[in-house]
């Protein structure tokens, strides 16, 4: 189950009058504020206390942790995917480029650890890359080219695309969780500059 050091199966949930019904996205909201600060191994108790639920509510909406985890992934992954249209229709381009990018870095900062919870389940840890990628890259492209538009920046002379980008961003953030003197949103936020500079970088051979 999803967390045996609190029962051995989903307890029976007392019915109380004026207890408030907390819907899925509030529960992976307050799931994912409880995995930050704990960790997803975070006793379930946890997360119903700050749900403002009983444990019963959670094991009916997700009976085992890995069920937990994945819709907390996904769910995370929603929002900042929507995120995107949402800054560019309230800002200039760049802003909202810089702005997302800096709710990436978030994600990927304190967020990545769902992500290797099920790093055992290649199956299941594919299938979330997989999702990932479909949903995150197409909107860092838009952004990036709307940016660059903004510029006056032609799309054929574009040094990067969304994948890049997005896989860019990545790579810089694997030290930011193993290095308090390490700023990956300074560094980041170095590379979308360079992404949003005219012409391609010359390749680089060995002489």
């Amino acid at each position: 189950m999803i967390d045996t050091q609190d029962s051995p199966g989903p307890p029976a949930e007392p019915r109380q009058v004026g207890r408030p019904r907390r819907s899925p996205q509030a529960l992976l909201d307050a799931a994912a504020e409880v995995f930050v600060e704990s960790g997803v191994d975070a006793p379930v108790r946890q997360i119903a206390a700050k749900a403002g639920v009983g444990m019963g509510t959670i094991y009916r909406h997700f009976p085992t942790r890995s069920e937990l985890v994945v819709a907390v992934y996904r769910h995370q992954v929603e929002a900042c995917a929507e995120a995107g249209p949402r800054l560019l229709a309230e800002q200039t381009a760049e802003v909202a480029l810089r702005e997302w990018v800096a709710l990436f870095v978030d994600f990927l900062v304190t967020k990545h650890g769902l992500a290797g919870a099920l790093h055992g389940d290649n199956a299941g840890s594919d299938a979330l890359h997989a999702y990932f990628v479909d949903r995150l890259v197409p909107v860092c492209g838009t952004l990036l080219e709307a940016a660059r538009a903004g510029r006056g920046i032609p799309e054929h002379e574009m040094a990067l695309n969304g994948y890049s980008l997005l896989k860019g961003i990545g790579n810089l953030c694997i030290g930011a969780t193993h290095d308090s003197d390490y700023n990956a949103d300074e560094l980041v936020q170095t590379l979308v500059s360079g992404a949003l500079s005219g012409g391609r970088y010359p390749s680089v051979g060995v002489q």
